[in-house]
């Protein structure tokens, strides 16, 4: 059984391993904020979901990983919806995600989750493909 829950920072060290891209200073601050949600079995963390506020309003989901030997199984949705349930909580009504153009398995996922394709953005010398922008909007 999988159970969701903020991150701490006894969490750190492996958030630093797992989401490598982020670099400890900023899983340190996102674990500060709380911005991490982490999804254990059996007291083992196997996956994560980073998010933060696009334009400091507007919950954005950054980054959800679940470790390769426990993908679909349900772990990534599990956070996803701890997620979107401690959003409506704040009284949020619209959440943002995105994926590169490319990447048809992740955008499945958020559709599948609830969440509409709103446009895209190119970021020449950050991506070599365009980020594609989904928002969902929650009561």
């Amino acid at each position: 059984m999988v159970k969701v829950a903020s991150a701490s920072q006894a969490d750190i060290d492996w958030l630093v391993r797992e989401d490598a891209s982020a670099g400890r200073a900023w899983v340190s601050r996102c674990v500060a904020l709380g911005e991490y949600l982490v999804a254990r079995e059996d007291s083992e963390i196997v996956g994560f979901l980073r998010f933060s506020r696009f334009w400091g309003k507007v919950p954005y989901m950054e980054m959800i990983r679940v470790l390769p030997d426990h993908r679909r199984s349900g772990i990534g949705t599990a956070l996803f919806l701890a997620w979107e349930k401690a959003m409506r909580g704040d009284g949020t009504r619209l959440l943002m995600t995105s994926s590169e153009c490319d990447e048809s398995r992740p955008q499945d996922w958020h559709r599948r989750n609830g969440f509409i394709e709103t446009g895209t953005i190119e970021l020449p010398g950050l991506q070599s493909v365009p980020e594609v922008f989904f928002i969902k909007h929650i009561a």
